[in-house]
């Protein structure tokens, strides 16, 4: 039976590249044509990619978070005979058999011998094989959604609304189906943590097998750049090329939230970046421009109900991670700190939280004695913030004409994509965020 190569289908239009998330089938297994296989994140999505053929997994000629471009050959499937291999700049679709002439033994005219595909009328497309559903029997626990058990939009939806669409796969279903009950299911069990748990187990045992390369020489020294920053390049380069960035800057009267930090410091109370934080939901929840993502061409804008806030969390070796709080405008002050707490103990941990809800990402600059900092707009997100250090400005003195007073002050600078809002409602954010801090009480 022959072998042909599983490539990188075109995930949309203008797309050069994606990063490979994690596998679904491994070699060996039996894969119905139009069943995932594997996980691809792009500028906009996590997408399940599907098979083009029925056939056996041979082999998989790259690992998970590596960034490769549309077309790259990722596997080997063996296939029945007559299977033409889907050229490298495919989409994503099912192969067909090449067609073989039809046989009769009766004498009939070639032109009468016609193959069932060419009998077709050419504007009608043949249905595609459905993947076989495994077999529940009696007795049998439940099998997972990587097993090739369908997930209805609605389901993908729920998985999303939940932020646990890149655990998908690790979802169990209990009938025919993955349902939103089965996601509930999960989550309540602790399938996420679980399913972190194994996805870095595998990345670490993936990371061992690796043999960094290195070249040397009298004047310099080159080595593999580590793979979280070769996806943070991936994101931040999609972000350069379809985002229109613009800047503003403004100053934040710090002296509120300095007060209200000094009244829960000995409790252990919210940091002054965190009652920042909330500020930065608020105005969210009152701007949907900052709720929202821009589809691939520009043409739609999706807004989200729910106000889901990114947060970068440096570690140690210059690395970031995102932390991530879904549905903050539903939380009172004392749950968002907690919430908060966690998701940046977690990413900490080194969970890397983002997801395509996440539409604005604020970094804390000023713990690293940087008083100004122009961000980078990482799509789908629209906006980030860089929050400079508490700094005493000098400000005129109403009581004494000739002198000043100082007054604590932070800087923030905001990048945001032109495409989704101008100046004026990007200003008015920003503004709303400077009085919500200015007035903040505790």
């Amino acid at each position: 039976m022959p072998v042909v190569a599983v490539r990188i289908p075109q995930l949309g239009e203008g797309l050069q590249e994606a990063r490979l998330i994690e596998f679904l089938k491994q070699p060996g297994d039996t894969v119905k044509r139009d069943e995932p296989i594997y996980v691809m994140e792009t500028d906009k999505a996590t997408t399940e990619v599907e098979s083009p053929y029925d056939g056996t997994l041979q082999e998989w000629l790259e690992k998970p978070d590596t960034v490769l471009p549309i077309g790259a050959e990722i596997a080997k499937m063996q296939v029945a005979e007559g299977v033409k291999e889907m050229p490298s700049d495919h989409h994503p679709g099912p192969s067909v058999p090449t067609p073989t002439p039809a046989r009769s033994a009766n004498k009939t005219s070639a032109a009468t011998q016609i193959t069932p595909a060419a009998a077709a009328p050419a504007a009608v497309a043949t249905a595609p094989t459905l993947p076989t559903l495994p077999e529940l029997k009696p007795g049998r626990g439940p099998v997972r959604a990587a097993d090739g058990v369908p997930i209805p939009p609605r389901t993908k939806r729920y998985l999303r609304d939940k932020g646990v669409m890149e655990f998908a796969s690790h979802v169990a279903a209990a009938g025919t189906k993955l349902m939103p009950s089965d996601v509930d299911a999960f989550i309540e069990s602790g399938g996420p943590e679980q399913a972190a748990a194994a996805i870095a187990a595998q990345a670490a045992a993936i990371e061992q097998e690796k043999v960094p390369s290195f070249v040397t020489s009298d004047d310099f020294v080159e080595s593999a750049l580590p793979t979280a920053q070769q996806t943070l390049n991936y994101r931040m380069a999609r972000g350069a090329q379809v985002a229109l960035p613009a800047t503003l800057v403004t100053d934040v009267d710090w002296t509120s939230i300095a007060a209200a930090r000094d009244k829960v410091r000995d409790s252990g109370g919210p940091t002054g970046f965190a009652m920042l934080l909330w500020c930065v939901a608020q105005a969210m929840k009152e701007h949907q421009q900052f709720r929202s993502t821009l589809s691939n061409d520009g043409k739609t804008l999706r807004t989200y109900h729910n106000v889901n806030l990114g947060i970068a969390v440096a570690l140690p070796g210059d690395e970031l991670k995102m932390a991530v709080v879904h549905k903050a405008d539903e939380m009172d002050r004392e749950n968002f700190f907690d919430q908060l707490a966690d998701r940046i103990e977690k990413a900490r941990d080194g969970k890397d939280q983002i997801d395509a809800s996440t539409t604005v990402h604020i970094s804390n600059i000023g713990t690293a004695n940087m008083r100004l900092g122009v961000p980078v707009v990482v799509t789908p997100a629209v906006a980030t913030i860089a929050v400079g250090e508490v700094r005493a400005e000098p400000i005129p003195d109403e009581d004494n004409p000739a002198g000043f007073k100082f007054r604590k002050t932070a800087s923030l600078t905001m990048a945001f994509d032109h495409r989704v809002m101008n100046g004026v409602g990007a200003a008015s954010f920003l503004n709303q965020i400077r009085d919500l801090a200015a007035n903040f009480t505790i």
